[in-house]
């Protein structure tokens, strides 16, 4: 009897080790598979929360969708860092460093008879516009010189001349002049900056403070800004407001989208202190591709005119003329003699009296509500010589007029 129990208590001990071991690889297989289905899961079902076991078919716990997430996270990142170095590396051996050197002369400081000049250095960027050495950079980059150093990243440095500038753009384009057999030319490719849509990843690569073949990134932070141009008496419609670092140096390099499409060429930034605050400002790709070859071929670009300043009606002034509390229109303020808009009989406000001035509520059947409307749609859509018809109000009646557009004039003889 008691052989028996000793035999009997031997089977189930020998029993309880198996279902033990079977226990501890069921629990091994389980913790590979979960390594597995971490590395394999589809992005469905992390955002599902749950992934079926293949061995046991148990539901992961939140600790295992945790990890999922965390790794799938690092996944995307990884991805993003490699699609700008893309970008980067593709793209950064067309952007350049200019130096121009501008001589300044004090006419107050007399030496030896002549008046005293004195020459600084100027930095900043520009890019590949073409195979024939033709570079894009801003006209204030280069303002005042008529040849300047052109430094690729490879450190070769060619001598280029000024061929054609734009103040009221700031765009200029340059020619080198040396032989470029030893370097290889490679054009970026001007994207369509139409297109752009705020929140839209974008990639600044310049020469901050001198820092050659550096890259920034971030955001469209906005689009359509009318972006003021000191001392041109004309703001550059349709620029692009980013949050990408922009600093002294970066003007005239390319804003890029993440094809590697220049969509813009960095200009200003809006800071009180000179440097970069947030807010940085580039010309969209499709002024460039349509001043560009007038740069090219004349050296300038005519832009079409009106010859109006004005600003949106306010309520008050539509109470005054009879309007509804609510009209939308530009009022003229004043309009630039022998212009366009005067020839045409257009009539801007007078000091004695407060109800003249016309009202313009459209341009070619387009509604406008501010001045920046008119800017936009002349400049954008109109060459010089064009003819547009004008819709305005006066005396509380709707009537239309042909204006036939002239090349824009010097500061000196535009309007304030």
């Amino acid at each position: 009897m008691q052989k028996a129990i000793a035999i009997l208590i031997v089977i189930t001990v020998a029993l309880s080790s198996l279902i033990a071991i079977q226990l501890y690889y069921d629990k091994g297989l389980t913790v590979l598979q979960l390594f597995r289905t971490t590395a394999t899961a589809p992005a469905n079902a992390i955002s599902q929360g749950q992934n079926q076991n293949s061995y046991n078919g148990s539901q992961q716990t939140n600790a295992e969708i945790a990890i999922q997430s965390n790794q799938t996270a690092t996944a995307v990142l990884d991805y993003e860092s490699a699609a700008l170095n893309k970008v980067f590396k593709e793209t950064g051996g067309s952007v350049v460093q200019i130096t121009s050197k501008v001589t300044t002369v004090l006419p107050n400081i007399i030496i030896n008879g002549n008046p005293y000049e004195s020459q600084s250095t100027r930095l900043g960027s520009g890019f590949v516009y073409d195979t024939e050495g033709r570079i894009v950079t801003n006209n204030h980059v280069v303002d005042g010189a008529k040849t300047v150093d052109v430094t690729f990243v490879d450190g070769n440095i060619y001598s280029a001349n000024v061929v054609g500038t734009d103040t009221f753009s700031d765009l200029a384009l340059l020619q080198i002049t040396d032989n470029l057999e030893s370097e290889h030319l490679t054009p970026l490719v001007l994207g369509n900056s139409s297109l752009l849509q705020v929140g839209q990843q974008v990639i600044a690569i310049g020469n901050p403070f001198g820092l050659s073949d550096t890259m920034t990134t971030g955001i469209v932070s906005q689009v359509g800004r009318l972006l003021p141009n000191p001392g041109m008496g004309f703001s550059i419609p349709s620029a692009i407001q980013t949050d990408a670092a922009i600093n002294p140096g970066n003007s005239g390099g390319p804003l890029l989208d993440l094809q590697g499409h220049v969509i813009g060429v960095n200009t200003a930034i809006k800071s009180n202190t000179g440097e970069f605050s947030g807010i940085g400002f580039a010309i969209p790709s499709n002024t460039v591709a349509r001043i560009a070859p007038s740069l090219m071929k004349d050296g300038k670009y005519d832009h079409p005119w009106l010859g109006i300043a004005g600003t949106s009606l306010a309520p008050e002034f539509a109470d005054q003329r009879g309007l509804p509390h609510s009209f939308k229109g530009v009022l003229i303020s004043s309009v630039t003699p022998g212009g366009p808009a005067d020839v045409s009989g257009i009539k801007g406000l007078t000091k004695n009296d407060e109800h003249s001035g016309d009202v313009i509520t459209a341009i070619d059947g387009h509604e406008v509500k501010r001045i920046d409307d008119i800017m936009f749609y002349i400049e954008e859509q109109t060459s010089v010589g064009d003819k547009v018809i004008l819709t305005f109000q006066r005396d509380g009646q709707s009537q239309d007029v042909n204006v036939s557009l002239q090349p824009r004039p010097l500061p000196e003889m535009q309007t304030g």
